[in-house]
C-alpha cells in the first residue's frame, strides 16, 4: 500500500535524524567534559546550567524538590537536564535532515547558553569557564552536520518529488560508529583529567593529621544514649549525616592551597589564614546538633556530630571586630563558599559566647568533602542556611541593610534561630505493633536552649510526660522514650517538647519557608486485635507458638 510505505519511509527517515541528533548531543557533552577536565571541572555545561536553574528556581519549588527527592534532588536535576537536552537533540537531528544549517545553528545556540551560564556563576574564574560549552557545541554541530549528510539521500528519486532517495546505510553506520568511539574516548579522558585534578585534594585530606583540642568536648553522660531499637543514634555517623546544599559538583579543595580572608566593615586588622595557621591555634571540640531550615516537621535533615574547630569569635576579635552591643559597625557576617554561595549570620550571635567555630574535624576525622573540607563554619542555634557555610574561603563584615545573602534574596528570613522541635522515631508511621507495652521513642532539639520536657499524647487523650535521656549540652538533641500501653485499634501518637526557656513546641503548622517549619510530629499506628484460641468440636488443640508481631525492631535510617 503506497500510504503505508510512505509513512514507513518517513518514520525511518525521522529515526535516522533522531539518532543523528542524539549522537551529536553525546559528542557535545563528551567534548565539553574533556575541555572542562583541562580547564575546571565545575565549568562543565551540565553543572553550570544546573546551577543557573537552581539559582532561578523559586524557593517553594526548591522546598518541594528537597521534600520530595531528599538528598537525590541534585541527581534528579541532572537527569532532568539530560532528558531535556536529549529531546532537543532529537528535534535538531530531525530538522537537520531538511535544514542542515539550522540544525547546526541550534546546537551552537545551546553552546552559547551554556557559556553564558558559566560566566554568570558566582565562582566563575573568567573567560576560560566558557570554553567547555563552546568547544562542546562546535564539536556537536560538526558531528550533526556529518551524520545528517550521511543520513539523507545523495540523489533524490525523480518520481518521488525529492522526498526520498538512495542513502548509504553503511556510510551512516560507519559515521555513527566513529562518532560514538570518538565521543566516548573524549568523555573518558575528560573524566580522567577531572579525577586527576581532584587527587591533590584527596591526598591532602588523607595526609592531614588533626591536632588534639585544647578544650575537649565534655564526656557524654552515660544516660544520654538510649538503647531503644529504632531511635536515632545520639551521634550521627559521617556517612549518615544529612546533606542539603546547592552544589551539583562537590568542591574538592587542596588543603595546602586553601586560604581564608577576613575583611569588611569594622575590621581594623584584615587577616588571611592558611589551614596550617588555623591548626596551630587552640582548638575546641564540641558536640553540636545541626538542623536544616528545609526540614519538615518530623523530617530527617537534622543530625548530631562531634566537631573540632577554631573559635570564630577569637578570629573576629583579633581582626578588630566588635559586636553591635559593644559599638561594632557591622551586624552581619557574610561567609562565602568556594562556589560563591553566601550565608549571612548575626555578628551578635557569633560573638555572644556560644561555640561558633570554623570546623576542621567531624567525628574524629577531617571534614568529609560533602561536609565542607577543609574548613566549614557552624553556629549553634542557627539554621544552616544562615550559619553553616561549607568550603568557606571568605568572611566579610557588613550590615543586614547593605547586603542580602543567597537565600535571603529568595524570600527566606534574615534571622532564624532554630525552632523547638521533636520527632517520633519509633514506631514508624503505619506500623502494626502488638497490643501491650510499646516503647515510643525519638529525639527533641532546641539548640542553644536545650530540652527540659517531652510529652506524648495518644489520640485526643491527655499529655503524658516521656522519660528524658540525660542531657549532654544545650546545643545537642535529647533522646526520649515513653512506655505506652497499646490497645487494639488505630491510634495517633503526637509528641511535643518544651525548651530551656519554658517555651512549648507550638501546634501551629507552618511550612519551611521563610523561617523553618513548625508544628507537632505525629504518627498513626494500628494495633491488631488479639486472636483467641480456635473453637473445635473435639478435644482442644495443643497451643501454637505465638506469631503476633512484636514492636518493630528495625533501626531508623534517618541521620
Amino acid at each position: 500500500m503506497p500510504g503505508v510505505s510512505s509513512f514507513r519511509s518517513k518514520l525511518v527517515r525521522a529515526a535516522r535524524g533522531a539518532l543523528a541528533g542524539l549522537l551529536a548531543g553525546f559528542t557535545a557533552l563528551a567534548v565539553a567534559e574533556l575541555v572542562a577536565g583541562l580547564v575546571r571541572p565545575a565549568a562543565g555545561p551540565v553543572t553550570v546550567v544546573g546551577g543557573a536553574v537552581i539559582d532561578r528556581t523559586p524557593a517553594a519549588v526548591k522546598d518541594f524538590a528537597i521534600r520530595t527527592f531528599g538528598e537525590d534532588d541534585k541527581t534528579v536535576l541532572r537527569l532532568g537536564i539530560l532528558a531535556v537536552l536529549a529531546l532537543v537533540a532529537v528535534g535538531l537531528g530531525i530538522l537537520s535532515l531538511s535544514h542542515r544549517r539550522a540544525g547546526a545553528a541550534g546546537v551552537l545556540l545551546f553552546g552559547i547558553v551554556g557559556a553564558a551560564a558559566a560566566l554568570d556563576r558566582p565562582d566563575s574564574t573568567g573567560g576560560g569557564d566558557a570554553l567547555p560549552s563552546i568547544a562542546g557545541a562546535l564539536a556537536g554541530a560538526l558531528a550533526l552536520h556529518v551524520l545528517a549528510s550521511r543520513a539523507t539521500p545523495s540523489t533524490p528519486l525523480a518520481d518521488s518529488g525529492g522526498t526520498t532517495g538512495a542513502w548509504s546505510r553503511r556510510g551512516f553506520l560507519t559515521a555513527a560508529g566513529v562518532t560514538v568511539a570518538t565521543a566516548t574516548s573524549a568523555g573518558l579522558l575528560g573524566r580522567f583529567l577531572s579525577g586527576r585534578r581532584g587527587q591533590g585534594a584527596v591526598a591532602s585530606r588523607e595526609n592531614l593529621v588533626l591536632p588534639g583540642p585544647s578544650s575537649p568536648a565534655p564526656a557524654v553522660p552515660a544516660g544520654a544514649r538510649l538503647e531503644v531499637p529504632g531511635i536515632s543514634a545520639f551521634t550521627t555517623r559521617n556517612r549518615d549525616f544529612y546533606r542539603v546544599d546547592t552544589a551539583l559538583t562537590v568542591p574538592r579543595i587542596d588543603a595546602g592551597a586553601w586560604r581564608l580572608r577576613i575583611h569588611g566593615k569594622g575590621v581594623t586588622r584584615p587577616r588571611t589564614y592558611t589551614l596550617d595557621q588555623l591548626l596551630a591555634r587552640p582548638l575546641i571540640e564540641r558536640d553540636i546538633t545541626l538542623a536544616c531550615v528545609s526540614n519538615e516537621v518530623g523530617g530527617p535533615y537534622v543530625g548530631n556530630a562531634r566537631w573540632l574547630g577554631v573559635p570564630l569569635a577569637d578570629l573576629l576579635r583579633e581582626a578588630g571586630v566588635r559586636p553591635p552591643s559593644r559599638g561594632g559597625a557591622a551586624d552581619q557576617l557574610v561567609a562565602r563558599s568556594v562556589d560563591g554561595m553566601t550565608f549571612g549570620s548575626p555578628v551578635e550571635d557569633v560573638m555572644d559566647g556560644r561555640d561558633a567555630m570554623l570546623a576542621v574535624g567531624m567525628n574524629g576525622e577531617p571534614l568529609p568533602f560533602d561536609h565542607g573540607f577543609p574548613v566549614r563554619m557552624l553556629v549553634p542555634g542557627l539554621y544552616g542556611y544562615v550559619s553553616a557555610c561549607k568550603w568557606i574561603t571568605d568572611i566579610e563584615l557588613t550590615t543586614f541593610d547593605a547586603y542580602d545573602p543567597y537565600w535571603v534574596k529568595r524570600t527566606w528570613a534574615r534571622r532564624t534561630p532554630i525552632k523547638t522541635q521533636s520527632r517520633i522515631d519509633t514506631p514508624k508511621p503505619f506500623a502494626r505493633p502488638a497490643a501491650g507495652t510499646v516503647t515510643v521513642a525519638g529525639v527533641a532539639w532546641a539548640q542553644h536552649r536545650g530540652i527540659t520536657r517531652v510529652e506524648i499524647r495518644v489520640d485526643d487523650g491527655p499529655w503524658q510526660d516521656a522519660d528524658l535521656a540525660a542531657q549532654d549540652t544545650v546545643d545537642t538533641w535529647r533522646q526520649w522514650s515513653y512506655r505506652w500501653n497499646a490497645t487494639p485499634g488505630g491510634h495517633t501518637l503526637t509528641v511535643r517538647a518544651t525548651d530551656g526557656t519554658g517555651r512549648v513546641q507550638t501546634e501551629q503548622r507552618t511550612r519551611t519557608v521563610p523561617d523553618g517549619a513548625s508544628g507537632r510530629h505525629s504518627v498513626f499506628v494500628t494495633v491488631p486485635q488479639t486472636t483467641g484460641p480456635a473453637l473445635t468440636a473435639g478435644p482442644a488443640a495443643p497451643p501454637m507458638p505465638s506469631t503476633a508481631p512484636a514492636d518493630d525492631p528495625s533501626r531508623s535510617k534517618r541521620p
